[in-house]
């Protein structure tokens, strides 16, 4: 079975990352939808999630985004996932939310709500795209300082609305988004 789920999907700044899990062995305890777990949580399990899976990450960035539009990114955004696992048509796929956002090449896919909480291997699929996107944000705070990235992580927060308001817009914002759209 493979898990799919995302994170980014609301940033206002940086990648949206789709990752698709696939279990290879034995998934570890404590899984769960990777908002409720602590930071220090997700960073102790990744290894072992690391371990019992193959995966697949499928990045689309904020100029992308802007581009296409969000609807087409996720759909992008999983096609690169699952074609970065190597899988198959037939396979068996969860997808976390409601609505489908694989191909029709993919024949047997269920969209489900909160899978996130209720499927260990789409809840690996959750805690490893926030450990890595995540640490791609921190990454990017590095770099583009001053907005706070390494805090909220590209999310909507009083700190990154200071940061757009006294720094205006960056190569890493989704201009699109109207919030970020007002500081171009």
């Amino acid at each position: 079975m493979i898990g799919i789920d995302e994170v980014g999907r609301g940033a206002w700044a940086g990648p949206l990352l789709v990752v698709a899990a696939r279990d290879i062995g034995l998934l570890p305890e404590g899984l769960n939808d990777s908002k409720v777990l602590s930071k220090a949580k997700r960073e102790k399990i990744m290894p072992l999630i690391q371990q019992s899976c193959d995966l697949g990450e499928g990045w689309v960035t904020a100029k992308e985004v802007d581009t296409i539009g969000l609807t087409a990114a996720m759909e992008l955004a999983v096609s690169r996932a699952l074609q970065a696992l190597s899988a198959l048509p037939h396979e068996q796929i969860i997808m976390d939310g409601h609505i489908n956002y694989c191909s029709s090449d993919y024949t047997n896919v269920t969209a489900v709500i909160d899978a996130d909480a209720s499927y260990p291997i789409v809840s690996a699929a959750s805690i490893y795209a926030k450990v890595i996107r995540d640490n791609h944000m921190t990454e990017l705070a590095q770099t583009i300082p001053g907005y706070g990235f390494e805090k909220h992580v590209g999310y909507g927060t009083k700190l990154h609305m200071e940061g757009l308001a006294r720094l205006g817009v960056s190569q890493v914002h989704r201009l699109s988004y109207k919030p970020v759209a007002k500081f171009v």
